[in-house]
């Protein structure tokens, strides 16, 4: 079951993100005045196709779902075939050098309209995400050592004000890339604030793709153990537990958290429970036995209890756009900046993922629910805009680049150096692409 759901997740995260990207440079290519022969989905031989339109543009489902393209009436494609007199000035090769820049750059573009409309409709809609309050460090930590004793609410980091844990981790993220301090600025717990430094010297060598933040010793605090659920016909609801009930003591020992009670409760061995607590404005006192889950493997109690404070964060249209804007540049510049510390050896090119690692996160964040699931895909989005954008002949970057130089140099490109600049680029994206399995299998194995 899990793999068909990360098959349909990986299928419908990546499939609208290809159709999207074709559609942008579509579009602008009709918006130009230039003519579509057509338009795929899939790259490689064509198994499904209708015509539509006044043109009769071939709208088609190819072979290899990886990958799209849009084919324009284009002379350098059939040389020695004579076109259409009429259609002549709706050839791409006719068309000003600004006009082809736009028809190339609309495909990425589209892909970071659409991330920016994601992540704007997911801040209106509202995202409950854990808070940015931490919990006591061990004292080896850079946490610790940056005055961090727990209960403190990191309020912003380098100026950048944080609401949720994911904000916080991204802003330290970025210092990390950069090589810099992280500053938090922090609401202490008795009230009041203060600034926690975390140095560069500490920050540096961390892998962007490893928990970070429990390396440096931030960790997410704990909320007192309420029972937020009781799962009908399980020993929680037979015992007598309620929704609200805040535990207090396990067999008259205190229970700090949540986690707390998940460890009484797993390290019992079946053995019964006295719990006692407060409900409402009184008390209670229940005594429950713990059942052995045969699928997680632990003794349980089938009660779901908080484990982390939580916020909720929503913002208007306006404001939302603008932080869809945001997120979308700085995932793109980091994008970057991650790209250029492998090509400079900085950081490892374990990094560099494929489509088996993007099947395996959809398939994930498709378990966790569609807010996340949308999330992912405005991520995928941008990565997808990201790397259309780097300057290797066969990408949209490569030809950008080609349309770059005829604007500073007044001529085309010779097309005998096009040519080998293709094969080179199309050698290079196989070797990216050989990378990219390699490291994927690595991770399964």
């Amino acid at each position: 079951m899990n793999f068909i759901t990360t098959v349909l997740a990986f299928l419908l995260a990546l499939g609208p993100l290809i159709i999207f990207h074709e559609l942008g440079h579509y579009a602008v290519a009709r918006l130009c005045g230039v003519k579509v022969l057509r338009f795929s989905v899939g790259m490689g031989k064509v198994v499904w196709s209708r015509r539509f339109g006044p043109d009769q543009t071939e709208w088609a489902v190819s072979a290899l779902p990886l990958g799209g393209y849009v084919k324009m009436l284009d002379a350098r494609e059939t040389p020695g075939v004579d076109i259409d007199p009429a259609d002549l000035k709706r050839e791409f090769t006719h068309q000003s050098v600004w006009r082809r820049i736009a028809i190339v750059a609309a495909g990425p573009l589209a892909n970071f309209i659409l991330a920016i409309a994601l992540l704007a409709a997911l801040a209106m809609a509202g995202t409950t995400e854990p808070s940015t309050r931490v919990r006591a460090a061990a004292e080896t930590t850079a946490a610790y050592q940056a005055g961090l004793r727990g209960g403190e609410k990191v309020i912003a980091v380098n100026g950048t004000p944080v609401a949720s844990w994911p904000e916080m981790r991204w802003e330290i993220l970025q210092a990390i890339v950069d090589k810099r301090d992280a500053r938090l600025d922090v609401a202490q717990p008795q009230g009041g604030q203060s600034a926690a430094i975390l140095p560069a010297s500490k920050l540096a060598g961390l892998n962007v793709e490893s928990d970070v933040m429990g390396a440096l010793g931030l960790e997410m605090a704990l909320m007192r153990p309420v029972i937020e659920q009781v799962i009908a016909g399980g020993p929680g609801e037979r015992a007598g537990l309620q929704t609200g009930d805040v535990i207090a003591t396990v067999d008259g020992k205190p229970v700090a958290d949540g986690m707390a009670l998940i460890a009484a409760v797993r390290s019992s061995e079946g053995r019964p429970l006295a719990l006692a607590g407060q409900r409402g404005a009184g008390g209670f006192a229940v005594t429950v036995a713990p059942v052995f889950d045969s699928k997680a493997k632990v003794w349980a109690i089938r009660v779901a209890t908080s484990m982390i404070e939580r916020v909720t964060i929503t913002a208007g249209p306006l404001e939302a756009l603008g932080k869809g804007a945001r997120k979308t540049w700085d995932t793109s510049v980091l994008s970057l900046k991650m790209i250029g510390k492998m090509i400079t050896g900085e950081v490892s090119l374990k990094n560099v993922t494929g489509p088996i690692t993007i099947a395996d996160y959809a398939g994930q964040t498709a378990r966790l629910g569609p807010e996340v699931f949308l999330g992912f895909i405005a991520f995928v989005s941008i990565s997808l805009g990201v790397m259309n954008l780097l300057p290797i002949p066969m990408l949209d970057g490569g030809h950008l680049l080609y349309y770059s130089l005829e604007v500073l140099t007044g001529r085309p490109l010779p097309e005998r150096i096009g040519a080998y600049a293709q094969r080179a680029g199309m050698g290079l994206l196989a070797l990216l692409m050989a990378l990219a399995v390699f490291n994927d299998l690595a991770r399964l194995l």
